[in-house]
């Protein structure tokens, strides 16, 4: 299984970082570009939340099938409004890349905990 666990600035000109390192453990596990381009969507759409200070923070695992994480933490009520709003926007993105996503709160604030079926660009489910 790899793990990495990615903490930046709440400063959009850092989310960039996560790309890359996104796209570094996509190489590394032989990930799909849909795959790798389904995630990128959700890190596009999960991090750009309003600047505030802090940091946000990253965390992915991948096994053989499956990669697990998670994203915040971010204020519990501004967060619960976002994925309430009907239409195109962060709930849609997360029901059509996320095969489950739901979210945990603990004292930091909200997190957005996910699972996404992978494939990898060799062939195995």
């Amino acid at each position: 299984m790899d793990e990495i666990v990615l903490t930046l600035p709440r400063d959009r000109r850092f989310y960039d970082v996560a790309h890359l390192v996104v796209g570094g453990l996509a190489a590394r596990v032989d990930l799909t570009v849909d795959s790798l381009s389904d995630l990128q969507v959700a890190l596009d759409e999960l991090l750009p939340r309003e600047e505030q200070d802090g940091e946000v923070t990253v965390e992915l695992r991948v096994d053989d099938a499956t990669l697990d994480g998670r994203i915040g933490p971010y204020p519990a009520e501004a967060l619960r409004r976002e994925l309430d709003r009907d239409g195109i926007g962060t709930q849609r993105v997360l029901q059509t890349v996320f095969e489950s996503y739901r979210v945990d709160e603990d004292e930091a604030g909200a997190w957005v905990a996910f699972t996404m079926g992978i494939r990898s660009a060799g062939g195995s489910a």
